[in-house]
């Protein structure tokens, strides 16, 4: 195209122009931020999960001792009818010490875990695992792949966040249980001197707290009168849940929580939210095509300069 023709053919030519040199920048900025920007985004996305990752402390095989122990003290209040003091190490509760002021009573039950035994909390162990699924999608495209179109970075985004997601809310929604699951679980088997039949212990992740809960239980005469419907399957049953267990019926008469912050959890969902964030804005960059911006663009163009 010479100034000459652009002359003689009026403001439609001109508009023509426009249009071009708008696609060809633009084609060349999508070109650049596919090769350049996705791989920047995805660096910091890996900096900011390797963080999350660390703050999960996977265990070196033969080396577990070495993971580091934090205490938690659970129940300070002088009101609390359950105190206890947890020990955290990695995703294994190595250590359980718990004290139960019984109800209308003076008497005060001890239990601790037996020396042979922890218990894993499955909500971090899953999480961890999201995390480093997510950082292997991310170690899959390093600098040196070229992605070809919005579409590819869009699919790889969408499975890093459905990691993050996953990994999320195995911390921010603990699993239901029913009472006979809990009561048959082997976290009844941990504590010497063993449980009584009446107490029922669980513990949980709920956000970035470590829970513990405990429960009363009496048991219904068989000859009561009293309408029996078994209760179903949730995270924190209240007084009054019945089920059945072993051909005898039992009712939930007190429930006692108790919970305390556990930092590098708060710490880690932080790292999910801000990881969530960068996947969203990359992939409301590449959302649409050159082509099919490009369309819409010269259209507002074209309307602009016939008017």
């Amino acid at each position: 195209i010479t100034p000459d023709k652009l002359t003689t053919k009026g403001p439609r030519s001109l508009s023509k122009l426009t249009i071009y040199s708008r696609q060809l920048l633009t084609e060349e900025e999508f070109n650049w931020l596919l090769k350049e920007e996705v791989h920047a985004v995805l660096k910091q996305l890996q900096d900011v999960l390797k963080e999350a990752s660390r703050r999960f402390s996977m265990p070196t095989p033969g080396l577990e001792s070495q993971l580091k122990q934090e205490n938690f003290i659970l129940g300070s209040s002088t009101m609390d009818q359950v105190k206890g003091v947890l020990t955290l190490q990695g995703e294994a509760l190595t250590q359980a010490d718990i004290n139960l002021k019984v109800a209308k009573s003076s008497q005060v039950l001890h239990f601790q875990f037996r020396e042979d035994k922890q218990w894993k909390l499955q909500q971090i162990q899953d999480a961890r695992n999201h995390v480093n699924q997510a950082l292997q999608l991310l170690n899959s495209r390093d600098e040196s792949y070229h992605f070809q179109t919005g579409a590819e970075v869009n699919k790889l985004m969408d499975a890093v966040m459905l990691q993050l997601t996953r990994a999320r809310n195995r911390l921010t929604t603990p699993a239901s249980m029913t009472m006979p699951e809990l009561a048959t679980s082997g976290l009844m088997k941990m504590f010497t001197p063993p449980m009584p039949g009446d107490v029922m212990v669980n513990f949980y992740i709920n956000l970035s707290k470590l829970c513990l809960t405990v429960y009363q239980l009496h048991v219904l005469p068989p000859n009561t009168t009293k309408n029996f419907k078994p209760a179903g399957s949730s995270v924190l049953h209240n007084p009054g849940a019945m089920f059945e267990l072993n051909n005898n019926r039992f009712e939930v008469s007190h429930v006692h929580k108790v919970e305390c912050v556990v930092p590098w959890l708060n710490d880690t969902l932080v790292f999910f939210t801000i990881s969530l964030q960068l996947c969203q804005q990359l992939k409301d960059k590449v959302r649409v095509s050159p082509g099919r911006c490009l369309c819409h663009r010269s259209t507002v163009v074209v309307f602009s300069s016939l008017s």
